[in-house]
């Protein structure tokens, strides 16, 4: 595969990494990004790898909880002044009370808003406001206690991030503060045993060869393995992060303090995981002038 300046430049922007090393990871790897990031920081040259953050989808996120029920649904647009037009909002705040009583997208796309389905809905408003729309997302979560919140809040209940957090007990104050620590970390699970496997996999393979060109005894970097394993689940995980409001404390130990358990979570990002096309902006003007 080509190595192009373009796929070094998001290496580079993605792990922090020098160019020569970047471009060194790319050929060591025929290309291949995710390989790339790990070849980097298996040689110490990047820190953990981060996302791009660029992304294709703009929009909101809505947050509603009823009893022991909530759920967050993400509803994209082209551009972020459509999630900003009063219309839309209302769109979407009306698909969100549509999915308290439904369990799945399929459903919920089904389901009856004023004599339409929400798919219907959608369409015809496409046609309205003039940009492309669509329901991309639904998480349902429930317990004994839900709590929701909202970061950056375009209206009531729905904005850029939505966060459920589920409590065993009831204490909705501390259940906002653990969902505002959600929002902000954004854990990759609620506990150890909730992690990917090919997560928890790949990074001790990194782990493990870091280790090993240490050149250290064995028996030294088996100890410094298991350290560093320790080190990466307590930062990925929920319970395990330290409390943004209290970092004397893990989450699990606030949450005990706090005389309830948090049994589980639901965060939605506005576009998260979608890739928006760029051009370069010399090529977009050289594009304009032969056309």
């Amino acid at each position: 595969m080509a190595i192009t300046a373009a796929l070094v430049k998001e290496l580079r922007d993605t792990t922090g990494a020098g160019m020569m090393d970047a471009k060194k990871a790319l050929t060591e790897t025929d290309g291949d990004m995710e390989a790339a990031i790990d070849w980097l920081r298996t040689k110490g040259l990047a820190k953990a790898a981060k996302k791009s953050g660029r992304t294709a989808a703009e929009g909101l996120v809505a947050v509603k909880v009823e009893g022991g029920k909530g759920i967050a649904v993400e509803v994209n647009s082209e551009t972020d002044f459509v999630g900003k037009n009063a219309e839309f909002q209302e769109m979407v705040g009306k698909i969100a009370g549509a999915a308290v009583a439904v369990d799945d997208l399929d459903a919920l796309k089904a389901a009856d808003l004023g004599g339409k389905t929400v798919e219907e809905v959608i369409t015809a408003k496409i046609a309205t406001i003039g940009e492309n729309m669509s329901l991309r997302r639904m998480a349902v979560l429930e317990g004994e206690t839900v709590v929701s919140y909202v970061h950056n809040a375009a209206t009531e209940g729905m904005g850029k991030i939505g966060v459920l957090v589920a409590l065993k007990g009831d204490n909705e104050a501390f259940g906002r503060q653990v969902a505002m620590h959600v929002a902000a970390v954004n854990p990759a699970s609620l506990g150890e045993a909730d992690l990917d496997p090919e997560l928890v996999v790949r990074e001790k393979a990194i782990l493990t060869e870091q280790a090993r060109e240490s050149g250290k005894p064995e028996q030294v970097i088996e100890k410094m393995i298991e350290g560093r394993m320790k080190k990466f689940l307590s930062e990925v995980t929920l319970l395990g992060q330290s409390f943004v409001i209290n970092p004397d404390l893990t989450v699990a130990q606030a949450a005990a303090e706090a005389g309830v358990e948090v049994t589980g979570f639901v965060r939605l990002e506005v576009g998260e995981g979608i890739e928006k096309e760029t051009e370069d902006f010399a090529a977009e003007v050289a594009k304009a002038a032969q056309g």
